[in-house]
């Protein structure tokens, strides 16, 4: 399969002995688990393995999910720890202000000064918005929230994000 592909989830155990897995989400859209959807299991050194969700439920946080043709335990044990994909094809058309983890990450910040802050490298998601942890050179992350009043422009085709820094936001 030569298709860019996205992490939508992590196998993180099985659960029960019927084939479902227990799955870390790293996605918002929780439509990606619906039954019917097709996701891939990405195994080492091998082709992605496609399988299509049969079983959705929530536990504890987690989603449990259960694929056409693995109905045992024995199954799926093989798959813990490893990734579930989708295809670039699959992904949803986003709205003007919205964007993937992709395309944010790697983005250069800079001030309205254009004041370079340093690189996007990872997002959070601890509650109401995201948090953008921006790297710099030699000094400590900067963690950027994700609103209106910070954020003034995202440009991902010039991987460039504009921000009016709150006070003792950058020191």
């Amino acid at each position: 399969m030569t298709d860019k592909m996205f992490t939508v989830g992590k196998i993180i155990n099985t659960h029960g002995i019927k084939g479902e897995v227990k799955v870390l989400r790293i996605t918002d859209f929780e439509e990606r688990f619906e039954i019917g959807n097709t996701l891939y299991i990405i195994r080492a050194n091998d082709d992605p393995l496609t399988v299509t969700i049969t079983g959705h439920r929530m536990h504890k946080g987690y989603d449990l999910l259960q694929f056409k043709g693995f109905t045992d335990i024995n199954d799926v044990v093989g798959f813990k720890g490893l990734e579930l994909k989708i295809t670039e094809k699959q992904l949803t058309e986003l709205g003007e202000t919205e964007f993937y983890y992709h395309q944010i990450i790697g983005c250069k910040v800079y001030t309205q000064e254009d004041k370079e802050i340093g690189t996007i490298k990872e997002i959070l998601s601890p509650g109401a918005n995201d948090v953008w942890v921006v790297g710099r050179h030699s000094r400590k992350d900067v963690y950027i929230p994700y609103i209106t009043d910070v954020v003034k422009e995202v440009d991902v085709q010039s991987q460039k994000v504009m921000i009016e820094p709150m006070e003792g936001l950058l020191d």
